[in-house]
């Protein structure tokens, strides 16, 4: 669970989590907050790393796998501290795993009525029909990071995940595809989030239609023998 200052949230996103699937372990990595979001999740019974400053939810991210992958754990699932994921829902991503190694929960395949307009929406749609070329399956929502790994994807993000802005979506499934990785969807409803700042609003549209075309760019750009190394079949 990625969070930077989401002390009015996370604690409540914890408790969720640990209600709907009570033997889980639960790792908030704080990236790097000026609040009380460490306290607040200790409190609330997870596990915290916290980072010395802020990387971003893809260095916070790879934090996480790395953590998984020295203590043996076979899935890791991203639940965003902000509450607009439904830890219900967790559990059918878990068991797709038993037939995928990355699993997606997606926003626009279905289930409730989350909206995007504008140039935001533009560059899911457009994104959406590029990745779902390279991952060889349909895909709606590829900037969802309500998302599954299974034991492979783990080994390969542990040292892979993309630090960069849009990266850890978009990049991650690049190299997730690229990789050999068989990545599937499963429709969700997502809701509103409880706290904190959202990370866009209306005014920053434009720029997150350039940065999402760019952050495709430097995926494809990088070769994909990069990512291969220590990953089991």
């Amino acid at each position: 669970m990625p969070a930077l200052n989401e002390e009015f949230s996370v604690g409540d996103v914890v408790r969720e989590v640990f209600t709907a699937l009570p033997e889980v372990t639960v790792l908030v990595v704080d990236d790097g907050s000026t609040d009380r979001t460490a306290e607040v999740a200790r409190q609330a019974g997870a596990l915290v790393a916290s980072l010395p400053y802020n990387l971003g939810v893809g260095g916070a991210m790879r934090t996480g796998f790395r953590y998984a992958q020295e203590r043996g754990f076979e899935a890791v699932v991203q639940v965003d501290a902000d509450g607009q994921h439904e830890p219900s829902n967790v559990q059918g991503l878990l068991d797709a795993l038993d037939e995928s190694d990355l699993v997606l929960g997606a926003r626009f395949a279905g289930e409730g009525n989350y909206k995007a307009r504008g140039p935001r929406r533009w560059a899911m749609v457009c994104l959406a029909a590029v990745l779902s070329r390279t991952a060889r399956t349909h895909l709606t929502d590829t900037t969802s990071g309500f998302r599954a790994s299974g034991p492979r994807a783990i080994a390969l993000f542990a040292r892979h995940y993309p630090a960069e802005y849009l990266g850890d979506t978009i990049e991650a499934l690049v190299i997730a595809s690229r990789s050999g990785l068989k990545i599937r969807q499963l429709p969700v409803a997502m809701r509103s989030r409880r706290g904190g700042v959202p990370s866009h609003n209306p005014l920053r549209s434009a720029a997150y239609l350039m940065r999402a075309v760019l952050a495709l760019l430097f995926a494809y750009i990088r070769p994909p023998s990069t990512y291969r190394e220590g990953l089991t079949e």
